[in-house]
């Protein structure tokens, strides 16, 4: 079954910092143009980070750009998405995704003190 995964996920305070992990199963992950997308209650899904198939392309949304790194670990068939100086406002849904996935579950990201 072709899908992403995402994890790490969690509660913590104002300044704080998460790593976001989005393992593919079913296909090769290096093959393909990765997504981090996040969804906050009563908000639309944006679009947080993007890296390209080999890395060398990489797209932030000013609100996480100089905050946020999104990465590759191809050995592990897995991106990451590197969160630092977490803010209120970041807490959301989090998601990945690939042109031949569909949504998964996405990990909550919770940031308050």
């Amino acid at each position: 079954q072709v899908q992403l995964v995402e994890s790490g996920g969690g509660l913590v305070q104002p300044g704080g910092s998460l790593r976001l992990s989005c393992a593919a199963s079913g296909f090769t992950i290096s093959n393909y143009y990765i997504s981090w997308y996040r969804q906050a209650p009563g908000k639309e899904r944006e679009l947080v980070a993007a890296i390209t198939k080999g890395g060398g392309g990489i797209n932030y949304a000013a609100s996480v750009k100089g905050r946020f790194t999104i990465s590759r670990d191809n050995a592990k068939n897995t991106v990451y998405l590197q969160m630092n100086s977490l803010k209120p406002e970041d807490t959301a849904v989090y998601y990945c995704k690939a042109s031949i996935t569909g949504w998964g579950q996405g990990t909550q990201v919770t940031i308050s003190s």
